[in-house]
């Protein structure tokens, strides 16, 4: 029952290391592809999601939000979120724009430049925004936010979405850093995880075999 019971986490873990092989892997092919350009009319997230995107439009700097507890090179900062009006209707898209030092103290907001006019930006298409550390909870109040979702952004703005962050990595001169980590998929962890099990696994059978041998073994007089 112990070596059932340890082989089926152990092939559970392998499965898990296996699906997020195949999650890093549509992030590679994302890189290399040609930019998908984001429409202005309503799209399905799994159109856009780990996709290479584009997107032209104008940004919207009055919603601009700076999401908390973003840590570069050791330095406390922000991530700078603007949405960007897309051509065409009134859909938007939010755009990780990068990273601004916090200033000295906290009520000191940084100021961040919001290039004018019309502007492209290429980048990766992602599901959800950057995890946070949260230092609090409640509605977000002001510009610094400690959490951020689609539902949440567009009931505070009044601005229609849609389904998909755009993580900039092309250049812009507005200061910010995007010099983005590499994405952890925690394959490492899972394969470790199912090694582990595996050799649990391995043990109960030699402990069954020594515990068998001990009983068959006749007593001495």
């Amino acid at each position: 029952a112990a070596c059932f019971a340890t082989i089926s986490l152990g092939n559970w873990q392998s499965r898990r290391a296996q699906e997020k092989r195949d999650l890093a892997a549509r992030f590679e092919a994302a890189g290399r592809a040609a930019p998908i350009a984001v429409p202005g009319a309503a799209e399905p997230a799994e159109k856009l999601v780990l996709k290479r995107l584009a997107a032209r439009g104008r940004y919207l700097p009055q919603f601009t939000i700076l999401l908390d507890n973003k840590v570069y090179r050791g330095r406390p900062g922000y991530f700078v979120i603007t949405p960007m009006r897309l051509p065409g209707g009134s859909m938007h898209v939010l755009v990780n724009r990068g990273w601004v030092a916090a200033g000295a103290r906290r009520e000191n907001i940084p100021a961040v430049t919001t290039p004018p006019g019309e502007v492209e930006v290429e980048g990766l298409g992602l599901d959800h925004a950057p995890r946070v550390l949260a230092a609090g909870s409640g509605p977000p109040a002001g510009r610094v936010w400690q959490s951020l979702t689609f539902d949440e952004f567009s009931k505070w703005s009044g601005l229609a979405l849609q389904p998909v962050f755009l993580e900039q990595h092309s250049q812009t001169p507005d200061g910010l850093v995007r010099d983005w980590p590499k994405a952890d998929f925690g394959i490492e962890k899972h394969t470790s995880y199912a090694i582990q099990w595996y050799l649990i696994a391995a043990f109960s059978i030699a402990a069954f075999i020594v515990l068998s041998f001990e009983r068959a073994r006749p007593a001495s007089r």
